[in-house]
């Protein structure tokens, strides 16, 4: 039976939900809520969605599933407005958020007296590129889309969100709202406090020595890239996990302090050990299986500085879709590979890889 699907937020998340979504039900009806009128016009002159409005609580009570792909702070808002309107009886609440606790525990305060389904859901994917322009079917695709039921979750709800979004090609998994917290607190909100610390720490410091700036290459370029991110949305993020956040800063401190001691005292084991553990550790983390936001492929060629080279490359890859494509010229410090070329999939990366070892005489390493 067809479907009335609501998606509030048409952003790269929301927009490219409703083309997977479409994908796999082209019959269900998608309504979409956006306040700017540029990304609601797009949405609906690409077909993403049937209609759209800048009023949320309009379509609210027409939908089966309504799915908010916003902000934490409006999200939570928007909870709280669902809690007043007169709903479908068991229609299923869902939700995009970076953190999960405070959306949680706010879908459960707010909607305990109502008839509804709600699971917390976070998809760990995502672009630098943003709006309904940018949507993209394949964003979600072999990327992990976590779910963090509540006590609003009955047990068919996990099914039935599995089936809606089954064209996004995502790997499903549930984990409790708090441990979601703890987890993506370490691999994900604190990496980006680093990335921007050093980053605040390398712009003061190449005030006084400007190679600094021009030296800086593979390494670096790698730890800071996430510094680029979107401010608004990284303060939301911390302030809505505030104390896991801080454990985490804490511990960094205290190993920081460690390894500062053993450079202190000239102690050339226990530096030499610092270095082999993070690598071993390294090796044995699943990094390479496509399961977050900033998870990718990735096919390092070590190219001669000659017309048309790249053209070469491309040329034996027509055919396999690629992520990315970054020539390091600048400095081959810490790299391995002047072109670098990110894939989506391990198919495809060992695709390349054998058509490029086989085609040339090139160095060909992945990561």
């Amino acid at each position: 039976m067809a479907k009335t699907i609501y998606i509030a937020g048409l952003g790269l998340i929301g927009a490219s939900m409703a083309l997977g979504i479409k994908r796999d039900h082209p019959d269900y009806e998608i309504l979409g809520y956006n306040r700017s009128q540029s990304s609601r016009d797009i949405a609906l002159k690409e077909g993403m969605i049937d209609r759209a409005t800048d009023d949320f609580a309009s379509f609210a009570p027409l939908a089966d599933v309504i799915i908010l792909t916003l902000p934490i702070k409006q999200t939570i808002a928007f909870i709280q407005e669902l809690a007043m309107l007169d709903l479908k009886e068991d229609v299923i609440i869902s939700d995009a958020g970076s953190t999960k606790s405070a959306i949680v525990d706010a879908a459960e305060k707010y909607l305990a007296s109502k008839p509804v389904r709600f699971v917390g859901a976070h998809p760990m994917a995502g672009s630098h590129k943003t709006g309904a322009a940018s949507a993209d079917v394949n964003l979600f695709e072999n990327a992990y889309y976590i779910f963090t039921p509540s006590s609003l979750t009955s047990p068919d709800t996990l099914e039935e969100m599995k089936d809606l979004l089954s064209g996004l090609h995502a790997r499903f998994i549930e984990i409790d709202a708090k441990e979601h917290d703890r987890v993506t607190s370490q691999i994900s909100h604190f990496p980006h406090i680093l990335a921007s610390s050093l980053m605040e720490q390398t712009a003061v410091y190449a005030q006084e020595h400007e190679m600094a700036r021009r030296f800086a290459a593979g390494g670096f370029r790698d730890m800071t890239r996430i510094a680029e991110s979107e401010p608004g949305m990284w303060t939301s993020i911390l302030l809505s996990n505030r104390e896991t956040i801080l454990e985490r800063i804490e511990d960094f401190k205290e190993r920081l302090d460690e390894v500062g001691q053993a450079i202190s005292k000239g102690d050339e084991n226990q530096i030499w050990n610092f270095f082999n553990q993070a690598r071993e550790q390294r090796q044995a983390m699943e990094i390479h299986k496509r399961g977050g936001v900033d998870s990718s492929y990735d096919l390092y060629i070590d190219v001669p500085d000659e017309e048309d080279v790249i053209l070469r490359i491309l040329e034996l890859l027509r055919g396999t879709s690629l992520v990315n494509i970054h020539i390091n010229e600048e400095n081959r410090e810490d790299i391995h590979g002047i072109l670098q070329i990110s894939f989506k999939n391990t198919q495809d990366l060992e695709r390349a890889e054998r058509l490029i070892s086989e085609n040339t005489d090139y160095t060909v390493v992945i990561k």
